[in-house]
């Protein structure tokens, strides 16, 4: 296996064929009771592989897949990538006509749906098949044996759909390469065939595929989840002795939250990641202090470029930062017009790396948007983000570059506010956005879910943080909502914050 991982360029589906070959009983994924080994798993993919090649697909082209989490799924998109198509996997939670847009822009010429999402392509152009049972084995029998496809590093992989924070999602293109890169460093993550990986984020979002394919890749077996719940998922990790976690900051809260937390036994549940969305200090500082083991935080896009991380169990100190540059990275700093600026600076942070995305499909002016090229010809992604680096090379996110505000002239990173109001008793969540202000130009305005049974009101916290901050941070109004809206990786959706303000703001 290592040296299958150790070749320059290689494939996902010739690792999995190679472990069905060696350890063809050992389970590869695991869902509701539900166990595929390694050998029933290869047997589906070369299935799936051969029916679509027998229904027409031809390599280069792409298929959409709009689902929820189920083993069908991942057999479908393995063997979608066996037969050298690319995979567009749809997030169920959009609109029949954003559905419909995406697959467009994917040039998807098939879509797999399950019940659920099956009413919202009832009327489109293309060509719908059913991952439900017994539909979807009924579609695979008589398939024939694929024929055998040679990929190359620069062709699609799959084309994952952003999370549309600040728009319409984007169509971000991962090549085969690129996945290829990920793989190779995922024996540093401790991944290997003993470990049990449990998964519990949908399987549209680019965080779980990069650590399924890690911990399959690499012989493991996959615990899958079809929706997050705390009490279920220290169930399934003392069940199966999980090994590894991958989540997002807002389950980890739900986790510590959870009264069966001290109680459950994840001893062997030494190794969490987490990854996209901001992570507050505090939380960390939880979750070592309560769950013993590694905690590292990983800071990047799904468009790739630059990564960092922080193993914050090595760094208790440096919590409040996103870590120092991973290994094979290359991150700068650069200021409004483009130019590079100092690391100890603060402007907007570009990156470069082995695991860059191709483009954005189908919108080439994006593409070249979010590009930037130091003098050399270096190209690397912009990010979006604003921050510097510390005295010990440790990276500060300060904000989004779209969040940030300028209020009389002056920038405003509503992270920064976000801090101080975390530090009132009654504020669970919080969440800070500018808005236009006629006098200021704009203004902070600050979301705030209360603690339940919380005994005060929106303008004594209003006031509470307005004199713990400085003049030109100070809020114009703090309004309680019952939650904040996030993406499916737990970010903050702060454009629909502004679309539902309620009240006028000075």
């Amino acid at each position: 296996m290592n040296t299958l991982l150790a070749q320059p360029f290689g494939t996902l589906p010739a690792l999995l064929a190679h472990h069905a070959a060696t350890r063809g009983m050992h389970p590869a994924l695991v869902l509701d009771g539900q166990v595929l080994s390694f050998a029933q798993l290869q047997v589906r993919v070369q299935q799936v592989a051969g029916a679509l090649q027998r229904d027409g697909v031809r390599p280069g082209q792409a298929i959409a897949i709009c689902a929820a989490t189920s083993l069908a799924y991942v057999c479908t998109f393995l063997g979608a990538v066996q037969a050298g198509v690319t995979v567009a996997p749809l997030p169920p939670t959009a609109t029949p006509a954003q559905l419909q847009a995406l697959s467009a822009n994917a040039g998807a010429v098939a879509v797999f749906v399950d019940a659920d999402t099956a009413a919202n392509w009832a009327d489109g152009p293309v060509r719908c098949w059913s991952l439900d049972e017994p539909a979807w084995t009924e579609w695979l029998q008589g398939a024939p044996v694929p024929s055998p496809v040679t990929r190359q590093p620069g062709e699609p992989f799959n084309i994952i759909y952003s999370s549309g924070t600040t728009g319409m999602p984007k169509g971000i293109v991962q090549s085969c390469g690129m996945r290829w890169a990920q793989l190779q460093r995922s024996p540093a993550n401790g991944f290997g065939p003993d470990a049990v990986t449990l998964l519990a984020i949908p399987l549209y979002s680019n965080l779980t595929l990069t650590y399924l394919f890690g911990a399959m890749g690499l012989g493991g077996t996959v615990v899958l989840m079809g929706k997050f719940d705390a009490g279920r998922y220290l169930t399934l990790a003392e069940e199966h002795r999980a090994t590894h976690a991958v989540l997002v900051p807002v389950q980890f809260r739900r986790l510590m939250d959870h009264p069966n937390f001290d109680r459950t036994d994840l001893s062997l549940l030494r190794r969490r990641f987490c990854a996209g969305a901001p992570f507050v200090a505090e939380l960390k500082a939880e979750v070592l202090r309560r769950w013993p083991g590694e905690l590292t935080e990983y800071y990047g896009l799904t468009e790739g470029g630059g990564r960092t991380e922080l193993q914050a169990h090595l760094h208790p100190d440096k919590l409040h930062t996103v870590g120092r540059v991973s290994a094979g990275n290359d991150i700068r700093l650069i200021d409004e017009e483009g130019h590079e600026l100092p690391l100890t600076a603060t402007g907007e942070i570009v990156g470069h790396s082995a695991t860059m995305m191709n483009g954005y499909h189908g919108l080439p002016e994006a593409t070249r948007e979010t590009e930037w090229f130091d003098a050399s010809g270096k190209r690397f992604i912009r990010t979006g983000d604003v921050g510097r680096f510390d005295a010990d090379g440790f990276l500060v996110l300060m904000d989004r570059r779209k969040d940030m505000l300028i209020s009389g002239g002056l920038n405003v990173y509503p992270s920064d506010l976000e801090e101080v109001l975390r530090q009132h008793p009654a504020v669970a969540d919080v969440a800070v956005a500018g808005v236009p202000s006629a006098r200021w130009g704009e203004t902070p305005v600050a979301f705030v879910v209360p603690v339940l049974g919380a005994q005060i009101d929106e303008d004594a916290v209003c006031s509470w943080a307005n004199t713990r901050l400085g003049k030109a941070q100070r809020l114009a109004a703090v309004q309680f909502v019952d939650s904040l809206p996030r993406s499916e990786v737990g970010k903050v959706l702060k454009r629909q914050l502004r679309e539902q303000l309620q009240r006028a703001v000075p």
